[in-house]
């Protein structure tokens, strides 16, 4: 079976942290969808270290990573990641794989990306301008490149083709600046990387997988309220975030996904522009930046912060089909004396627990709340160890949205996670 882990918010749920721990269970980790907009941390052994591309999989000796069909690669950002991994001392090189349909991040991909986001002005929608929406866009429009053109004899030809059509569009944008000869260097330099990493038919690959008996994890980017299709439109990202994206992202049946794991911080955040309900502008809000040192792992853009919004996970929630939940960043509100959650919406002047076709439709959510815990959480290692006041959070954060809380991280470090009947979860 192929299990998934996949944001339930907007992106930085914390979902690299759990693939991580998790991966030993798995014969393979896949990524399905995204590219080097997303920004996956993991902490262990003292280190930091952010993946844009490669699965989280990848510090696990023994299991295999593959970057499946539905991520778009940007050959320059890939091999600086490759670089982080090899200076940590991990061979990658019989355990790094990459889907042959992947599609490829031009370097006039992210000149156009920028010169589209300038051209917007307020209207922006707070791309990553890594070059996502127009690779995607190349994609549907049936002109793209894909890893397997590498091998091709044509493939100067097909680069020189897209890269004049690129041009083209161009010329309708303001100009910004882009050092198109400078970057353009480095990415043809940066195939040589690619070409290197063993590429595979993703679909076969993974289904002579699950033949064989292996398990599967599969590894979302982004968030589920980002989905092209069911997010908060426009102001989302061109892929499709939700458990339904790792059919096509992968090669899969339904009837082949197995557990869906669903990440949720306890409290929530949002990069860019967009309605957020939940959002806070006052103290609090500031407090819940600083303490969760919520800064973008891609962009480095200061990240917007909210309370957690039930309406909008149990949304996520039935799109995704989730059959249990981690919570993350649960020591962040350690010591915060109230900790509140949008329960409802108003709109229309009516109460609902339904996400409106446009969330700037809802006029202010109504919120529920719990006495806070006061308390560190650092040596705690079990659910029954936790204050009084955070059992009943958690309890009551199950019974409100329906499915079980498997797993809480009360840190950063990949050993900072709390697992309720440790073995049962997955």
């Amino acid at each position: 079976m192929v299990d998934i882990i996949l944001g339930l918010q907007w992106g930085d749920e914390g979902k690299g942290k759990i693939v991580d721990y998790l991966a030993g269970n798995y014969a393979i980790v896949a990524r399905f969808q995204g590219g080097p907009n997303a920004g996956h941390t993991l902490i262990f052994d003292g280190k930091k270290y952010v993946l844009h591309t490669v699965p989280s999989g990848i510090f696990r000796s023994g299991i295999i990573n593959l970057i499946g069909n539905g991520v778009v690669i940007d050959p320059i950002t890939l091999q600086k990641e490759l670089e982080a991994v090899r200076a940590h001392g991990m061979p990658f090189e019989d355990r790094l794989l990459v889907a042959k349909k992947a599609h490829l991040i031009l370097p006039t991909h992210r000149w156009l990306d920028k010169a589209s986001e300038a051209a917007k002005g307020k209207a922006k929608i707070g791309s990553t301008l890594k070059g996502i929406g127009p690779t995607y866009m190349d994609k549907t429009g049936r002109n793209g490149l894909r890893v397997g053109d590498l091998m091709d004899s044509n493939f100067d030809k097909k680069y020189n083709n897209l890269k004049d059509k690129h041009l083209q569009l161009l010329a309708i944008y303001p100009e910004v600046e882009f050092d198109i000869e400078g970057e353009e260097a480095r990415w043809m330099e940066s195939l040589s990387v690619l070409k290197q990493l063993k590429q595979v038919d993703g679909e076969y690959f993974i289904q002579n997988a699950l033949k064989a008996g292996q398990k599967v994890l599969a590894e979302g980017a982004q968030g589920s309220m980002l989905d092209i299709n069911f997010g908060t439109y426009p102001y989302v990202t061109s892929s499709n975030t939700l458990s339904s994206g790792v059919c096509s992202g992968l090669g899969i049946a339904p009837q082949q996904i197995g557990e869906v794991i669903g990440i949720t911080k306890a409290y929530c955040t949002r990069v860019g522009s967009g309605p957020f309900p939940s959002e806070l502008f006052d103290e609090t809000g500031e407090f819940l930046r600083k303490e969760g040192q919520e800064f973008g792992a891609t962009t480095g853009r200061p990240r917007r912060c909210g309370w957690i919004d039930i309406p909008q996970l149990k949304y996520t929630i039935m799109l995704n089909g989730v059959t249990q939940l981690v919570m993350t960043k649960v020591d962040v509100l350690n010591q915060l004396t109230e900790i509140k959650a949008a329960c409802q919406y108003q709109v229309d002047g009516k109460m609902t627990e339904a996400l409106p076709f446009d969330l700037e439709q809802i006029e202010h959510p109504v919120y529920c709340s719990w006495p806070g815990w006061n308390q560190d959480l650092k040596n705690i290692n079990s659910f029954d160890g936790f204050p009084a006041p955070l059992r009943t959070y958690i309890e009551d954060m199950e019974g409100l949205l329906d499915v079980p809380i498997k797993m809480v991280s009360v840190g950063p470090d990949r050993t900072e996670l709390i697992v309720k009947n440790a073995g049962v979860a997955v």
